[in-house]
């Protein structure tokens, strides 16, 4: 006999792919009957239809079934929620309510902006796989791409879909334990993004309000260069951000980014540290070469006051895991960069945020 109250436990226990709670918590398990062979059939209710997660769903359910007692074979049958069954999934999730427009991460999720003064530093490099890294020592990650303009971040995570919509709570798609949202989801491939101040703040306010995120552990935003309305809009939007700067070995890239440090600081927020990127390459024979110069983000750090968490090698991986859509930490685990990520994020995740009062923020 088939234990019929584990058996729906143990369905009910199944996560939604996207949203990441229960079947149960979400009400989508809607019926199960077991035969007297042992045979299992299931309902589940999709929340949208063309649900593009389906089939691991569906797997993930299957193992479940068949992870109690006595169950012999496992059909599951899907159908859709209603409007008003979304409405209320969508409702529930916002932790306001229906017409709440609050930020939808959790009070616990630590948000770390990944800055430079100037681009070409490798900033969505580094934002990427330090995002990788952290979701490989069990900590639920998200990204925002908010370089509105250079948007990079789903290509490096080898996204390949736009994101579902629930009651128009967008759900950001994932790759390697790490969701992402970006314009690059919303923009076709032969347009560019011409927008001002206003539009900006519309757009990053969505993705803060309109995307579900949820309790996660850690909330990165791959910024655009330089101090503008982005960063700005941010800072309103996420006091209590920190930010990692990112600079080159390159003493004329570390005064330029010094300038992302000094916008963090006008605005109250937390300069958690340094990370040197392109700091060396090593050649076949062994030898570590410094193509791009030495020493910037050491004197970067101690000229802020903060730690130099990292330094990242140049390593061919990267450059290839990057237009692959496979970061270096998965592409090339063992490599040097690999290593100086895994360093990185356990840099990071030991540096607790400081208590700081918030003032009100005044932008002239």
């Amino acid at each position: 006999m088939i234990d019929q109250d584990a058996l729906r436990a143990a369905i009910g226990e199944v996560e939604d792919p996207e949203i990441h709670k229960s079947l149960a918590e979400l009400g989508m398990l809607r019926d199960l009957t077991v035969a007297d062979d042992g045979s299992v059939r299931v309902l589940v209710a999709l929340t949208v239809p063309g649900c593009p997660l389906k089939d691991k769903l569906e797997a993930d359910v299957t193992e479940a079934a068949r992870s109690v007692d006595g169950v012999g074979s496992v059909a599951i049958d899907f159908t859709v929620m209603t409007d008003d069954e979304r409405a209320s999934l969508s409702a529930g999730l916002r932790s306001g309510g229906a017409d709440a427009r609050e930020i939808t991460i959790g009070a616990r999720t630590r948000v770390l902006t990944i800055a430079s003064g100037k681009g070409g530093v490798g900033k969505s490099s580094v934002t990427t796989n330090l995002g990788v890294a952290l979701a490989d020592a069990g900590k639920t990650v998200g990204i925002i791409d908010a370089d509105v303009w250079g948007f990079s971040i789903p290509k490096m995570l080898g996204i390949d879909r736009p994101p579902t919509v629930v009651d128009q709570l967008i759900m950001p798609p994932e790759a390697h334990g790490v969701r992402a949202i970006s314009m690059d989801y919303f923009v076709q491939p032969d347009q560019a993004v011409i927008w001002r101040g206003p539009m900006l703040h519309k757009a990053l306010e969505q993705f803060l309000v309109d995307a579900y995120w949820g309790d996660i552990d850690y909330l990165l935003i791959d910024m655009p260069p330089g101090t503008g309305d982005i960063a700005i809009s941010m800072s309103q939007f996420l006091p209590r951000a920190q930010a990692l700067v990112v600079t080159t070995p390159q003493p004329t890239a570390q005064r330029v980014a010094k300038r992302a440090a000094l916008m963090a600081n006008k605005v109250n927020q937390e300069v958690l540290g340094v990370v040197e990127n392109m700091s060396w390459f090593t050649g076949d024979d062994g030898k570590q070469y410094e193509i791009f110069g030495s020493g910037g983000g050491r004197l970067l750090a101690d000229e802020l006051g903060v730690p130099l968490l990292g330094q990242i090698p140049l390593v061919p991986a990267m450059r290839e895991g990057a237009d692959a859509g496979v970061p270096v930490t998965l592409a090339a685990p063992d490599s040097e960069a690999a290593s100086a990520f895994g360093s990185l994020a356990e840099r990071v995740d030991e540096l607790r945020p400081r208590l700081r009062s918030h003032p009100e923020l005044i932008i002239s």
